[in-house]
């Protein structure tokens, strides 16, 4: 075997081993995923398996990368190898770190986040309407095409079926190519492929609004459910704004709206996303 040959057998036990770390894989448990022997795998490791296309495809099934990542060499094989050691929560950080600086074209989605009164459908209508962009409001997308409403969606077949809908909308809406402002449900946040997703397609920014101003809102578009016999509305609201918080932080910009009219708002949000070229 030629030192060429070595060095590429040795990079790829490398960048194996780094990958199977990250994803906390004892080499047995990796070895069985990829349908290999753990002597084999113990044998890829240490850079003295000349391993096959086929036997290389399972491994890299069983790391969940792509061949390119395990063989690439130079400067991309280098930023390869590090990126093998994340995790899939840094990968997506890194993702979002990367697209920011380096996406040349227009982000064609723009996410709104918040729990309900926190303007995503009024704030998103007026950007959509001054960039000519068309609005999305993802509940919608999923009653469309659940044939029901959303309360039906959630009495008739509960929340597995409302996250399997809304997985398929961000889905199809990945796949288009035109821009568009999304209005999201309060609870993506909390399904974490969900979220990760969303935030991999668009550029997310979290509406935050204090509890009381969450309440008056609602009441103010003439539902009066939120207090109707219901005396512990406001504290739940708070106990709920309070655990979701750490996961609207991880949004792309935070938006406070207290205390600012609507036509402020948008011009706050649109000098941001001008500012950071996030449109042009």
């Amino acid at each position: 075997m030629s030192n060429q040959e070595q060095k590429i057998l040795q990079a790829l036990a490398h960048r194996v081993v780094q990958r199977r770390q990250s994803l906390g894989l004892s080499l047995k448990d990796c070895a069985s995923k990829a349908n290999l022997s753990t002597r084999y795998l113990m044998q890829v490791e240490a850079g003295q398996a000349n391993i096959s296309v086929i036997k290389l495809n399972q491994l890299c099934i069983a790391l969940e990368v792509r061949l390119a990542e395990l063989l690439s060499e130079g400067t991309r094989g280098e930023i390869d190898s590090l990126l093998s050691e994340l995790n899939q929560q840094e990968l997506q950080e890194a993702h979002t770190l990367l697209k920011a600086r380096f996406k040349s074209s227009q982000v064609s989605l723009i996410s709104l986040l918040g729990v309900r009164g926190a303007g995503k459908s009024t704030l998103g209508r007026l950007l959509a309407n001054d960039l000519g962009w068309p609005m999305i409001e993802l509940d919608e997308e999923i009653e469309r095409i659940a044939g029901l409403s959303l309360a039906e969606v959630f009495s008739v077949h509960g929340e597995p079926y409302y996250r399997r809908l809304e997985g398929e909308v961000l889905e199809e809406l990945q796949q288009q190519n035109f821009s568009a402002i999304i209005a999201t449900g309060g609870s993506i946040v909390t399904h974490p492929q969900h979220y990760a997703l969303l935030k991999a397609m668009s550029y997310t920014i979290y509406l935050e609004a204090s509890a009381e101003e969450h309440m008056n809102r609602v009441i103010a578009q003439g539902d009066q459910r939120p207090m109707r016999d219901h005396p512990k509305a406001m504290s739940e609201l708070k106990k709920l704004l309070a655990s979701r918080a750490p996961l609207y932080q991880k949004a792309d910009f935070h938006l406070l709206t207290s205390q600012c009219t609507e036509h402020d708002l948008l011009q706050q949000l649109k000098h941001h996303l001008y500012a950071s070229k996030v449109i042009h």
